[in-house]
């Protein structure tokens, strides 16, 4: 039993529990112990990493299933357009997945150079071609391509990245198809913590189409109260102090300090950020905010690896969708 539990028990007792004023303080002295409790405790991390082998590892079972029963394989077309060294990286990541859960990538590797309408042309023989599932092209593209009207030429049904109008329609409609892959792989973190997502006051750091403003659609699906902050937000602080869900995205590293998050909240951290030291780092203050947080994603380690392993649940989808 806690001192403050037994000091309570005591003055139970005793005549001074009659005492408002005395009553009052020691209920006052229990609420800062349970606080400053809560401030000496570390957040579980949530591991990314094993999070995503476990969905990898159903992505792969559930096309085992598919190849017993005579259909073939997905098949995911990926577009890298010039040698952008990052893209090059992701796309490397995203064929290994492909290969380790039994997706058949299929590449196609442009110049930087390549004109609006080659590049709509490529997207489009993607799809009208029946033995491709899935089109992803990576972004970001040379300055002079047109990404949404080359993103919106993708087919709905094919569009694995989640990203076209359609998608985010139905998203929030409530009624989604194709789900945009980092907000997907995060909603599958946050369920893994076992914490009821209803009602859970939701805060969104960062208003991008590709993680913030889909990421407000699936916690609002979820049941969530949620606000989505942005560079014109006044206070940020005061909107991250009463959130029990926080989601970062915006690429500054320690945009949002430790001392800001309530204790026991959820903090998913996007952000990935090279220091000049060669460190990696997220938006969130890391150190002081696992003192406070219930849970938080490490970076790296967090969320990344589940936007690949969701873009295997989207591809397989995909498949399932065309060939029942």
């Amino acid at each position: 039993m806690s001192i403050s539990a037994l000091l309570f028990k005591w003055l139970k007792a005793s005549s001074l529990f009659m005492h408002g004023a005395v009553y009052a303080k020691i209920v006052a002295l229990r609420q800062t112990m349970f606080r400053e409790t809560l401030l000496t405790m570390s957040a579980s991390i949530i591991d990314g990493k094993e999070i995503a082998k476990s969905v990898r590892a159903n992505v792969k079972e559930a096309i085992q299933q598919r190849v017993k029963e005579g259909k073939r394989s997905p098949v995911l077309a990926v577009v890298l357009v010039g040698q952008d060294p990052a893209s090059q990286i992701y796309v490397k990541n995203k064929k290994m997945a492909c290969e380790e859960v039994g997706i058949t990538s299929v590449s196609y590797e442009p110049d930087a150079n390549i004109t609006q309408s080659e590049l709509l042309a490529l997207v489009h023989s993607l799809n009208n071609d029946e033995q491709i599932d899935g089109i992803l092209v990576q972004l970001p593209l040379p300055t002079h391509l047109d990404c949404t009207e080359i993103l919106e030429a993708i087919k709905p049904e094919k569009d694995v990245d989640g990203f076209h109008a359609f998608n985010i329609g139905r998203l929030a409609q409530r009624i989604p198809a194709l789900r945009p892959c980092t907000p997907k792989g995060i909603m599958t973190l946050l369920k893994s913590t076992g914490v009821d997502l209803y009602g859970q006051e939701a805060v969104i750091v960062g208003a991008s189409n590709i993680v913030g403003r889909p990421m407000t659609l699936e916690l609002l699906l979820a049941g969530c109260t949620t606000t989505t902050t942005h560079r014109f937000t006044r206070d940020l602080q005061s909107h991250v102090a009463r959130a029990d869900i926080v989601v970062v995205g915006v690429g500054k590293p320690g945009i949002v300090k430790g001392e800001w998050i309530k204790p026991g909240a959820i903090v998913i951290d996007v952000g990935i950020n090279r220091l000049d030291d060669g460190s990696v780092v997220g938006d969130v203050e890391y150190a002081i905010a696992a003192e406070r947080a219930g849970w938080i994603t490490p970076v790296p380690g967090g969320v990344g690896p589940m936007t690949v392993a969701s873009l295997m649940e989207n591809t397989l989808e995909a498949a399932v969708n065309a060939n029942p």
